[in-house]
């Protein structure tokens, strides 16, 4: 998939998959990786902007595996904010499939 096609999705991706239950950083990372191809360097960066912006609330929850964990959980704000951005997406999709149909059309 185009990068910057990946670009326009994953911030969707990452909403939609803690609207679910809260995660963790690699959590995530393992989870949107089956959807698209990313990697911590990517993943990272915007769960701090998304953070900020209120999106998400963090918290600190010990780990049988080694230290403690960060998790993300989704704001109400950021709930509206995965609504919002999920309707763009499937208008946008919308145009683009009936656009494709009628260039397949001639």
């Amino acid at each position: 998939m185009n990068i910057q096609m990946k670009k326009g999705v994953l911030e969707l991706i990452v909403l939609l998959e803690t609207e679910k239950r809260d995660m963790y950083g690699y959590e995530l990372v393992s989870s949107v990786s089956k959807v698209i191809d990313v990697n911590e360097g990517t993943i990272y960066p915007l769960l701090k902007r998304l953070t900020n912006e209120h999106y998400f609330d963090t918290y600190l929850s010990e780990s049988s595996e080694g230290p403690p964990r960060k998790y993300y959980h989704l704001t109400e704000t950021g709930k509206r904010y995965a609504k919002e951005l999920l309707e763009d997406w499937l208008a946008f999709s919308k145009q683009v499939d009936l656009f494709i149909k009628e260039c397949e059309k001639g």
